[in-house]
């Protein structure tokens, strides 16, 4: 391997560890942390990619990989040596868990430790020492790393997972970490589903969204013309259960990026979208524009946003903590604490208490998160449904769910864990009710 090749590869590898440090030492959002650090080193698209694909593995692994280096050093690493550890975990995912060269992954790992300034260039020996054991003992190390799920999140998220669903349940729920998650669609003509499922070679979901392996879906037949959109397949369904909304005002509250907002439209509603986020509707107006769909979309805290004539419905898709989609987006779990769970709780209640304000007598509000901390979801809804007599939970059933009785509550309620249809790839984790307005 020639030098110019080796300073190039632990330029890439020192992009991936100062990312991984962003994210899990001063809880920054990977995408932001990423767009920063490979901006910084002029990384090339494909490097960049790389990057991504890396530092996504490290943290949907991060509790284990922390907790098989530990194992593997006689003593500890010195406190200030973040550096050395985040070179290592990103060193061990490689040889463990990727198709990255042994040799890549040793001796490029090694070099960017050995240009570091400071003490920590002192540990390049002690690097290179538990990367090439990695590659020695690859089989039993990597039964080792999956041997235990609940390692991979942080302990606080575990536990009110045990409380809320049984420990049984955490620990799958933790299992899918060490999978990597389908790429589903909505499609914008139902009729077409058949269609477009031979087209892409993708299986239709019994909740009528498409699934394929995760790809570069703007290669994708359908993607320019508008006829599609990646969209979860439990995400997917809230909006499916409003009912026959063609000709309807529907309220789209925390609307961005536009999944709901297409499908709706798509369905014959007026749609009226808001999100507060002008930086976050610039996607939903891209997506909106693609598939020629249209909607009247506001630049507005959805805590106070008043349409301008009378709605329909509403379906409020309420800013969480998104641990439900903790394998698309792993740095969740590691830059949320309980205290953001608090705060968001709050929020969501004033929103909530908004929309229904908002809803005529008879028409139906959804409320719906990705999220899987309970205080979120049907904890958010108890608590609202206790205190506001003019609210009537409506039950979901599962004949609207393509038949899958798991994923209804006993409440009536919509709960999708990560861990449910596993067999089939899995899904996003995400909690929905249907309330009512009634005349009292």
């Amino acid at each position: 391997m020639n030098e110019a090749h080796t300073q190039t590869g632990s330029k890439i590898r020192a992009t991936a560890v100062r990312t991984l440090m962003a994210v899990t030492l001063k809880s920054r959002p990977l995408e932001a942390a990423l767009d920063d650090m490979a901006t910084e080193a002029k990384l090339e698209a494909r490097d960049r990619a790389f990057v991504l694909n890396l530092v996504m593995l490290c943290l949907r692994r991060y509790g284990s990989l922390k907790r098989l280096l530990a194992d593997m050093l006689d003593s500890g690493l010195p406190k200030n040596a973040t550096w050395t550890e985040a070179a290592l975990i990103t060193g061990l995912a490689q040889i463990l868990l990727m198709r990255t060269a042994d040799h890549a992954a040793v001796n490029e790992t090694v070099s960017l430790i050995k240009n570091l300034s400071g003490k920590e260039a002192g540990f390049a020996g002690l690097v290179n020492a538990v990367l090439r054991k990695a590659t020695r003992e690859h089989d039993a190390l990597l039964t080792k790393l999956n041997r235990t799920p609940k390692n991979d999140v942080p302990s606080w998220i575990y536990d009110s997972w045990a409380k809320s669903y049984g420990p049984a349940n955490a620990t799958a729920i933790a299992a899918t970490l060490q999978t990597t998650p389908q790429l589903d669609i909505t499609v914008k003509d139902k009729t077409t589903l058949a269609d477009w499922a031979g087209q892409l070679g993708a299986t239709t979901t019994p909740t009528g969204s498409l699934r394929l392996p995760l790809c570069d879906v703007t290669a994708l037949p359908g993607y320019d013309t508008g006829d599609w959109w990646v969209q979860d397949m439990s995400a997917a369904i809230p909006a499916t259960l409003l009912g026959n909304i063609t000709g309807k005002h529907v309220l789209d509250l925390c609307a961005a990026p536009g999944g709901k907002t297409m499908q709706l439209a798509a369905s014959g509603a007026r749609v009226t979208s808001v999100d507060r986020s002008e930086n976050r509707l610039k996607r939903l107006h891209a997506n909106l524009a693609r598939t020629d769909l249209r909607a009247d979309v506001y630049a507005k805290d959805a805590a106070r946003f008043t349409p301008k004539t009378p709605v329909d419905h509403i379906l409020l898709d309420a800013p969480c903590s998104a641990t439900g989609t903790l394998r698309r987006n792993p740095d969740v779990i590691w830059t949320k604490n309980e205290g953001d769970i608090k705060k968001l709780a709050s929020l969501q209640e004033r929103i909530l208490d908004h929309a229904f304000s908002l809803l005529p007598v008879g028409g139906t509000l959804l409320y719906c998160v990705c999220s899987l901390e309970e205080i979120e979801g049907k904890g958010q809804i108890e608590g609202f449904l206790k205190a506001e007599p003019k609210a009537k939970r409506v039950p979901i059933t599962a004949s609207e769910l393509g038949g899958l009785t798991e994923l209804v509550t006993k409440d009536g309620d919509l709960l999708c864990l990560p861990s449910y249809l596993a067999d089939k790839g899995g899904l996003d984790g995400f909690y929905a009710a249907r309330i009512t307005r009634q005349k009292i």
